[in-house]
């Protein structure tokens, strides 16, 4: 993203303002980028986003191993969490009325629902352009690659 400062720019800028400003605790907003990692198949961002989840953000270690393994996650308002953002990025940002239905009666709120879209849209920058140049994944990381 280097190479073009306008993708990098747009990047940093989002992803500190959802870091910021989104309201979601640490452990949330990992699931949050997690999720959109693995539908968007980045393995860099996944692994990246694993060891942050694990050493940074709190994620507990039966949520991430569920997320990883793709399995039921043990917290339901985490497992909600996980799976309206898998929807919202699947389906290009048009859940069912049921998901958002589920995802404001887990306790979340409109605005946590435009906080994601806005992840949706970071990580997809940052998705793609791994994608796109084949990004090596970094040794800090190595711990946490996927298949």
């Amino acid at each position: 993203m280097a190479n073009a400062p306008a993708v990098l720019s747009t990047y940093l800028h989002g992803y500190s303002l959802f870091r910021s400003e989104s309201g979601l605790k640490l452990a949330e907003q990992e699931v949050v980028f997690l999720a959109i990692s693995q539908v968007n198949d980045c393995k860099y961002c996944t692994a990246a986003h694993s060891m942050i989840a694990d050493k940074v953000s709190g994620v507990p270690a039966a949520v991430l191993m569920a997320i990883r393994e793709h399995q039921p996650i043990p917290a339901p308002k985490l497992a909600v969490l996980y799976s309206t953002v898998t929807e919202m990025a699947q389906t290009h940002g048009r859940p069912n009325p049921k998901t958002v239905t589920s995802f404001l009666a887990a306790g979340y709120c409109e605005r946590d629902l435009l906080y994601i879209v806005l992840a949706i849209a970071v990580k997809t920058l940052s998705n793609f352009s791994n994608h796109a140049f084949a990004t090596d994944l970094d040794e800090r990381f190595a711990a946490y690659k996927v298949a």
